[in-house]
């Protein structure tokens, strides 16, 4: 789980809303925007995990095909390798937009490949007015959408040019704007505070060392930079930009960290060092393993009716901690397993057990689960047809959602897996982890007419709470079950901190590293 929120809090295409600077004086400052090239070296730990590439050229055209309007291409590139539980993956993100001289985005292209998935995000402003977005997330066809802009869109990559051409950059100041989710369709709050100023020393050129092969800095160059902080649902990334709009560093929640420095230091050191550089970086390398909570006390989570945790050290505004199975009282929660159905305890079923699919999406609190999405794709014929195998003629929504979580346990390689999760791409490789599994089992779910969703937060394992997702299932009642451990229900060592898709398991990140938890007596 915490590899999907930290790829979404890297990778994701947002909308933001313009600063309150005169788009005239936006337009006259950007003519001033000159082509170049920057290089970083990305990190984690004590060593280097990737680089990344960022490019401006100021002779692009403003839409594809378009050779006589000038405008401003950028280009953004990140390779890295990601580790977890021993296993290390290549990821590489993307990101080509296409912009008028004053800065508004006309087009944009992002992609986010690995050896598990391939996604593609596409989206072309017509006139001022409407966003034409697209994503290719390996189904039957790509998702489309007509999204009516109120005010020009900029895109992350846009916030350092937009601060410092649009004469942003004053100390003290907060900005309070609204991003938009090309993905999950939603908006939600952002406020930028310019924090410091500066004068920073930077790698400008580098040399062989004839003994070691190594590069290494041959001089620094001076940047006037300033420190800006971004903040969105309690996440909080800081970073230094320069006059020219470029990032020169930037330290994400959790701890990943992106210092400007000369090509041959980033991507030529980096090529021929990689494994060094992960024993360099040690154990806080392995974002599972670095983002695991150590538990006080030892338990037996199959035996487990219910379950007493003490949450700490964050702030607990804005989780989905109560409703269903939870209970939570001050910052005690109390979770309580499902009775009555699979190999849980017994006691009397839920009421929606026996309910005949498929249930009405007349309901406007099940209707957004059993729709269709961009990465949940239930209406793919061959997610229908795969749904249809699996239970025959069943149509008990109990009985499904039994049959369901066995079949996605036994189908799935269990393996750990970098990418954004898509339910028709598990279903073609078959194999990932918490992602993938509850991903396909949503997928299946709602083709058959069930209501499911999906939980994250963590789950405890061996002596340690680990971030998990699982789906839940409307059976008169929200009820969790986990297609990665093969349980139907889900055991009381579940703890759900959000529902929903990328847009909300991105706020896990403000846990990350922060989040304490308390197993109280008698669990």
């Amino acid at each position: 789980m915490v590899v999907v929120a930290w790829l979404a809090g890297l990778g994701l295409l947002l909308k933001r809303e313009y600063f309150k600077s005169s788009t005239i004086r936006l337009a006259e400052a950007a003519t001033r925007v000159g082509p170049g090239a920057s290089y970083y070296t990305l990190s984690m730990g004590g060593g280097s995990i990737g680089y990344a590439a960022s490019t401006v050229d100021t002779i692009g055209p403003t839409s594809p095909g378009d050779t006589t309007t000038p405008g401003v291409h950028v280009q953004d590139v990140v390779v890295i390798d990601i580790e977890a539980l021993g296993s290390i993956q290549r990821m590489e993100l993307t990101t080509d937009i296409l912009l008028t001289r004053a800065l508004h985005v006309r087009s944009f292209q992002g992609s986010l490949s690995s050896e598990a998935a391939r996604m593609i995000a596409r989206g072309k402003v017509e006139g001022d007015s409407v966003l034409v977005l697209e994503i290719d997330a390996g189904g039957s066809r790509p998702s489309r959408q007509r999204i009516r802009l109120e005010r020009p869109i900029i895109l992350p990559a846009m916030l350092p040019l937009q601060l410092a051409f649009g004469g942003e950059l004053r100390i003290g100041r907060t900005y309070r704007l609204r991003m938009f989710d090309p993905i999950a369709f939603t908006e939600r709050e952002v406020a930028v505070q310019v924090q410091a100023e500066s004068t920073l020393m930077v790698p400008d050129s580098a040399l062989k060392d004839p003994v070691t092969g190594q590069w290494v800095v041959a001089r620094e160059d001076t940047v006037h930079a300033w420190k800006v902080a971004e903040e969105t649902g309690g996440i909080i990334t800081e970073s230094w930009i320069d006059d020219q709009g470029s990032i020169v560093r930037a330290v994400s929640p959790v701890g990943f960290r992106m210092e400007r420095t000369a090509f041959e230091l980033a991507v030529e050191n980096w090529r021929r060092n990689r494994g060094a550089a992960r024993v360099a970086a040690g154990q806080n390398s392995d974002i599972i393993q670095s983002t695991a909570i150590a538990a006080n006390l030892e338990l037996a989570p199959e035996a487990l009716t219910a379950l007493r945790v003490r949450l700490g050290n964050v702030t607990l505004q804005g989780f989905d901690l109560g409703g269903g199975r939870q209970r939570l009282a001050g910052d005690t929660l109390i979770v309580t397993r499902e009775t009555g159905f699979g190999d849980g305890p017994g006691g009397p079923r839920p009421t929606g057990f026996d309910a005949r699919l498929p249930i009405s999406a007349s309901d406007p609190a099940l209707a957004s689960a059993l729709a269709a999405e961009a990465l949940v794709q239930s209406d793919d014929p061959r997610i229908q047809a795969q749904a249809r195998r699996i239970v025959g003629r069943e149509r008990r929504a109990g009985v499904v959602a039994e049959l369901l979580t066995h079949w996605v346990y036994d189908n799935l390689e269990k393996k750990i897996t970098v990418s954004v999760p898509s339910a028709a791409q598990v279903l073609e490789n078959r194999s990932g982890d918490c992602n993938e599994h509850t991903v396909l089992y949503v997928a299946l779910a709602r083709a058959l007419g069930l209501p499911a969703r999906t939980a994250a937060g963590v789950v405890y394992l061996r002596g340690h709470f680990y971030y998990h997702a699982w789906p839940e299932v409307w059976l008169g009642q929200w009820a969790a079950v986990d297609p990665t451990f093969n349980q139907f229900p889900a055991d009381a060592a579940h703890l759900r901190f959000v529902n929903g898709g990328l847009a909300r398991q991105v706020e896990l990140i403000r846990l990350i590293g922060r989040l304490r938890l308390t197993v109280l007596p008698g669990a």
